[in-house]
């Protein structure tokens, strides 16, 4: 790999390259800009854990709270063996302008260990993410920093989370983290809200544009969480799903896809996304990008799309949902085929604003109907993506540039306002 391919796949320096530009826009102060482009505060903890062989692995892990201008940092927990401190970084700066793009009072934070969860067996991680979260508890905390699940974690690890931080602190503490199981105070709704805040984006986008949704042909990349979740609602919302990938591989039929069989397949069965009966053509997990479509929707990792690929899209809609799907230098390549962006900061905010819904709910000790966590992300997330198109018309920028604006705007303003102590 050329110098050149690492600095554009390095995620940090992607989410640094656009806050330049945004920042530059805005005219920042020197002082505020160095103040928000610089996480507050990065921790690097060395976990100890006795694996289930009676051997002792030593396992590395990283917390970075970017800000905590709006409130208490906000970000999940990433279990994987490529998880670097410059990705924790990026990740932690992305939730800042997340949080601020949808305007829930938090700010951004991140979190991950170096390991490989398909390797470990349960009891093995739980002795992980326990000695992660007491090496963490004087930082954790529903007014200081809150976890939430992310690649590699789910509720499980949530509730190992929640229940760590609850003995150090001799009480129950479910606002500590997000995500978490309806039993320990997690909220209905939780799971399905990125995908569900995707649709409400691809709604928003396809009516702007007059699209009939019925004429709408999708792409998916990424059926985890996020992508099964979104792939389950645009299908019932009447969109035709055309192509679907997972880290197995990708299908392609022009017909479409029966997604609630297909979810099935993955999720009950248990059997290779690629072996769906009749799911059409083949082809690897990246591939499925640059097929025909008129709605694609990027939701499985990091640097999918590259100023080496960004040319072969053939869509109308980008719509991503997985965080840093596109890097910086393929911006102006998209941008000059005139594909309508919905930057991962505004599309995939959902799952972040129904943790805060979560967040809401644990500490009023008082819990609502699915109906009405759904209509309250549905407001928020079209407020947002409306904000961000008028963002863009005033600065004339792309909506990615117009996201980080309205998002460096707001956490500006609070900075100003607070003052700077000394």
């Amino acid at each position: 790999m050329s110098d050149a391919t690492h600095a554009e796949l390095n995620v940090y320096e992607s989410a640094e390259a656009r806050f330049e530009i945004a920042a530059a826009k805005l005219n920042l102060e020197e002082g505020v800009y160095r103040y928000l482009k610089y996480p507050s505060r990065e921790v690097t903890v060395y976990i100890p854990a006795l694996l289930d062989s009676g051997h002792l692995e030593v396992f590395i892990g990283y917390r970075v709270l970017h800000s905590d201008v709006r409130g208490p940092g906000k970000g999940g927990i990433r279990f994987d063996p490529n998880v670097t401190l410059d990705e924790v970084r990026a990740l932690a700066a992305w939730m800042t302008w997340k949080c601020a793009v949808v305007n829930i009072p938090f700010g951004g934070a991140k979190g991950g260990v170096i390991c490989d969860p398909s390797k470990l067996s349960k009891s093995e991680l739980e002795r992980i993410t326990r000695r992660y979260t007491a090496e963490l508890s004087e930082w954790f905390g529903p007014e200081r920093d809150i976890p939430a699940p992310d690649i590699g974690t789910n509720e499980q690890t949530m509730a190992w989370v929640m229940d760590t931080y609850s003995m150090h602190v001799r009480q129950a503490t479910t606002a500590v983290v997000t995500g978490k199981p309806l039993d320990l105070g997690g909220s209905q709704g939780r799971k399905e809200a990125t995908g569900r805040g995707l649709m409400i984006c691809c709604n928003k986008a396809t009516a702007k544009f007059g699209m009939q949704r019925e004429n709408c042909r999708v792409i998916i990349q990424g059926f985890g969480n996020v992508g099964s979740e979104a792939a389950l609602l645009i299908h019932k919302a009447g969109y035709k799903i055309v192509g679907v990938a997972d880290i197995h591989g990708g299908l392609y039929n022009e017909k479409g896809f029966d997604i609630a069989k297909l979810h099935k397949w993955v999720y009950e069965q248990k059997k290779p996304l690629p072996d769906f009966p009749d799911g059409g053509a083949k082809m690897p997990a990246r591939e499925i990008l640059f097929q025909p479509c008129d709605i694609l929707l990027p939701a499985a990792t990091e640097n999918q799309i590259t100023s080496q690929n960004a040319h072969r899209l053939q869509c109308r809609i980008l719509c991503e949902g997985a965080n840093g799907p596109t890097t910086s230098q393929a911006d102006a390549i998209i941008d000059k085929s005139g594909i309508f962006v919905v930057p991962d900061i505004l599309a995939n905010a959902g799952g972040v604003t129904v943790s805060y819904f979560e967040w809401v709910q644990d500490r009023q000790g008082f819990f609502w109907r699915e109906s009405e966590v759904n209509e309250r992300l549905q407001d928020v997330m079209e407020q947002s993506f409306d904000e961000v198109i008028r963002y863009a018309e005033t600065h004339g920028v792309n909506n990615r540039i117009a996201a980080y604006i309205l998002a460096i705007d707001r956490v500006a303003r609070a900075l100003k306002l607070r003052g700077f102590y000394a």
